[in-house]
């Protein structure tokens, strides 16, 4: 081995970021929301059980203009008085397949206040006759309120479920449809 420190380094792997967990309270339950760095990898509608134990409340955190800005932008959203969310989220981490990887960016792509249905999503993403696996993806997506796959329904008359539940995606709609049609 060489006396040289710099030849020491040479071989060293990469440091992994740290990954931090937050819960935050908000007006459709808590919300378990990942970091590494500054892209958010991760969020959990309501976590529960074991899941809610690896997020560390807010309050927990010492000042951070970082997740102050995040979870203001979070809540002014869900008070209707933000329509975009402007947050860096990594998808890397959830390790998708490149139809699940086109889902997900066809639903990013759906306007506030407005709804698409599972079929339109599928035709989108290069798959028209995949509008149940277009269901099946949505309903584990990573980053529900980021890419906003609430504003995916059904072809039929209703909602649909979302991974927050029904009647929280019902509200959320409303929420956007309304604040939709005031003055931006």
């Amino acid at each position: 081995m060489s006396g040289d420190p710099a030849a020491a380094e040479v071989g060293a792997a990469p440091s992994v970021p740290e990954i931090v967990r937050v819960l935050v309270p908000s007006r459709i339950g808590p919300l378990g929301v990942e970091f590494r760095h500054t892209a958010i990898t991760r969020l959990v509608i309501a976590p529960r059980g074991a899941e809610k134990r690896q997020f560390f409340p807010f309050a927990d955190f010492e000042d951070s203009d970082f997740l102050d800005e995040v979870f203001g932008r979070l809540s002014e959203y869900l008070a209707g008085a933000r329509r975009m969310l402007d947050l860096e989220y990594d998808l890397a981490a959830a390790e998708l397949d490149g139809f699940a990887r086109r889902v997900l960016r066809e639903t990013a792509r759906v306007p506030y206040g407005r709804t698409r249905t599972y079929k339109e999503i599928a035709d989108a993403a290069g798959r028209p006759d995949s509008y149940r696996q277009v269901m099946s993806i949505l309903e584990r997506n990573p980053l529900p309120l980021l890419i906003p796959c609430h504003r995916i329904v059904p072809s039929r008359a209703g909602a649909g479920n979302w991974v927050g539940g029904a009647a929280k995606k019902r509200w959320l709609l409303k929420m956007e449809q309304e604040s939709a049609a005031l003055p931006a």
